[in-house]
């Protein structure tokens, strides 16, 4: 054989040594590369009834069956810290008089949290934004590694702040990962069995049991966004810091939420932070909310609709769709309009009930919000509101929301506020007339009049007593009282006569002039 022949042979001949080894090598590591490119395979849904007994074997079984499929997963990331100088750091000089601010020193930081994989063949898990959030490294560790393993490296793929969910994918793949089952968090109901599955203080895969104590439950304190409610399930199911990310289970085993935040020491925290551990109050965002956007996670955006509308956060009563002329208590109250968005430029004013979105009856302020987030941006939508009496048609124009959180939180679901300081003041030429709803009003100046719509206001709110009436509807010091019941005002007497003719129990709609712009204020007299 030629030199030239040898050498080609022997070439051939390692480099198919070669890919052999290798493939040796990740077949005994039991590792493939991934395809990030690939789908989310996402669980099918399980609407069927949940039905059937409970035995003594009902959660030994989901615990077997579904804690492969929940993983721990650790996070790095960098946080700056003020610069202290050495008197301070070790304890000698006056507090407050070292070195601050600049541009100050990194400091690692280290979380946990869980997840459960929802892809085994892509290695996509699903998790909670916080745990992932602003985190430059992202390991995860499977139910069969111990604490000494390295944990397998993972990048995110998107996240959302609303839904406090986000998508995350293993760079390397191990084969024949277990994979969650989705329920219908939609047949959830109080009392129901749960089971929580999860990484608290790192003790991996815990499995704590107990009942649906609320659905539906929206807190304020626990929103990521102002005027963006989501409703959660309550549970008892112990869960503590570490659990977010982790799914709660139906007594089929299938995730029917992701654990999300905790009561503790009186307040609301979320999981991610904060001291204290579980007081047997804890909640999940319901499954189907993230399916809703589990798409979107995939693409690295969730894109949602807005329209610049403020909604009266309290439900619509039989008594507040009287005040309007509704024959039913359906719709959305329209407390403020936002100036530069859509909603100002179709026409819709404070005091509009939006009852129809492109074409679809309004129920209440979720149903409108979620069609709203549902419409993609630069979509024109007909709408209907009630306004003095009668529907009035309208067109608005989908623009996109901003979910940053640095930028200004959204008005939608707002609902009016007491900000003290708002152009009202004394008028110095009466005394100040009460109303017998906790407040008291006086003449408007001309100073303030020169900055009202075309000049025009009926009185200013000059004192608002604590739990009166009217503190309980939301009016505050310096509001400017417009119109009142779809009539302008244009003095003293007349606010107060319109008022003074509220019966116990009736509702007012009051417009107010307020930060530069009409808002809307339900005044119900007890």
């Amino acid at each position: 054989m030629s030199t030239r022949k040898s050498s080609f042979f022997y070439g051939t001949l390692i480099a198919l040594a070669s890919l052999v080894s290798g493939m040796v090598i990740a077949s005994r590591l039991d590792l493939a590369p991934s395809s990030f490119a690939a789908s989310v395979n996402v669980p099918a849904t399980n609407s069927a009834p949940l039905t059937g007994a409970i035995d003594a074997t009902t959660f030994r079984t989901i615990a077997h069956d579904q804690s492969p499929a929940v993983v721990s997963i650790i996070t790095t990331g960098k946080r700056v810290v003020p610069t202290q100088d050495l008197g301070e750091l070790f304890g000698f000089g006056a507090p407050g008089q070292g070195r601050r601010g600049g541009s100050g020193r990194p400091q690692i930081e280290q979380g946990a949290g869980s997840g459960f994989i929802i892809d085994g063949k892509a290695g996509f898990i699903l998790t909670n934004n916080h745990v992932v959030e602003n985190a430059d490294d992202i390991t995860v560790q499977l139910s069969t590694m111990g604490k000494g393993d390295e944990g397998l490296k993972a990048k995110l793929v998107g996240h959302d702040r609303l839904t406090d969910s986000a998508l995350i994918q293993l760079i390397d793949v191990p084969k024949g990962l277990s994979e969650v089952k989705f329920g219908d968090s939609a047949q959830i109901a109080a009392g129901d069995w749960v089971m929580a599955i999860g990484n608290p203080f790192a003790f991996s895969n815990t499995v704590t049991v107990g009942v649906v104590s609320a659905v539906g439950r929206v807190d304020t304190q626990l929103n990521p966004m102002r005027g963006r409610d989501l409703e959660y399930i309550q549970t008892d199911a112990a869960i503590n810091r570490g659990n977010s990310g982790g799914p709660l289970l139906n007594i089929r085993g299938e995730v029917i939420g992701i654990n999300t935040a905790i009561v503790t020491d009186g307040s609301n925290n979320m999981l991610g932070g904060g001291g204290g551990g579980n007081v047997g109050i804890g909640f999940a965002v319901p499954i189907n909310t993230i399916r809703s956007v589990l798409s979107q996670l995939q693409s690295g955006k969730v894109v949602r609709g807005r329209i610049g509308v403020g909604l009266e956060p309290r439900p619509m009563t039989s008594e507040v769709a009287k005040s309007f002329g509704l024959s039913s208590p359906m719709g959305a109250v329209v407390s403020s309009v936002e100036d530069g968005l859509p909603a100002k430029a179709a026409g819709i004013k404070p005091g509009d009930v939006i009852t129809e979105f492109n074409g679809k009856a309004v129920k209440d302020n979720p149903d409108l919000i979620a069609s709203v987030s549902a419409t993609a941006p630069g979509t024109s939508v007909p709408l209907k509101v009630f306004r003095d009496g009668k529907p009035v048609s309208l067109s608005v124009k989908i623009v996109e929301l901003n979910t940053d959180p640095d930028a200004e939180a959204t008005a939608m679901n707002a609902g009016p506020r007491r900000v003290p300081g708002g152009g009202g003041g004394r008028s110095g030429v009466a005394e100040p007339v009460d109303t017998g709803l906790g407040m008291t009003i006086e003449e408007v100046t001309p100073r303030v009049s020169r900055s009202l719509p075309n000049g025009k206001g009926g009185a200013v709110v000059s004192d608002v007593e604590p739990l009166g009436d009217a503190y309980r509807s939301g009016m505050g010091p310096n509001d400017v009282i417009l119109s009142i019941n779809g009539r302008e005002v244009a003095s003293v007497d007349e606010v107060s006569k319109a008022l003074k003719a509220l019966g116990s129990g009736q509702v007012a709609r009051v417009i107010v002039w307020r930060e530069a712009s009409e808002q809307l204020v339900l005044l119900k007299k007890r």
